[in-house]
């Protein structure tokens, strides 16, 4: 829990220091373990990326989020942070992009004796398509991610899709 208070506090101080494009966002997430007798988990994922770099129409950056997922016994909860690659196509207001992402996860699921409790390295994999719908507004229209909660005998493979908006400031 402190692991996540504290990427809680980054976030919010993240674009005070940024020099460059700043976007913060709020998705509906929800994500499947792929473990037997385990729900699929509802939720939010927020964060900030920072846009620095670019070159034609490829433009480079970093992002950094949290992640508060649960079904009745079972929650997952992420904070991470990587690289973030996009694209701004020519008059058309979508930005497809991709991100590999580290940090930590804990996940607590199942209950009695088969109950698994624990704070692990989680890395993600994802991509996904903001669409620009006012000025500084974009939709995130849908994001995918595949990750992996490392060192757990079972090997939890989380699948997320997500939606949410994103406001980009000056």
């Amino acid at each position: 829990m402190k692991f996540l208070k504290c990427c809680v506090l980054f976030l919010f101080l993240f674009p005070i220091f940024a020099q460059g494009q700043v976007g913060l966002y709020a998705d509906f997430s929800t994500a499947d373990l792929n473990l037997p007798h385990v729900d699929r988990m509802y939720g939010s994922t927020f964060g900030a990326y920072f846009d620095k770099g670019h070159l034609l129409f490829l433009h480079t950056g970093l992002d950094a989020r949290g992640a508060i997922l649960g079904s009745g016994s079972s929650d997952l909860d992420s904070g991470l942070v990587g690289p973030r690659v996009w694209v701004q196509l020519p008059a058309i207001p979508i930005k497809p992009y991709v991100e590999a992402l580290i940090g930590g996860g804990h996940i607590e699921v199942g209950e009695g004796s088969s109950q698994t409790s624990a704070t692990k390295f989680e890395y993600q994999f994802l991509g996904g398509l903001d669409m620009t719908i006012l000025p500084r507004i974009d939709w995130r229209v849908i994001e995918f991610s595949y990750g992996q909660l490392s060192g757990l005998n079972s090997g939890f493979n989380p699948k997320t899709i997500s939606t949410g908006i994103v406001l980009r400031l000056p």
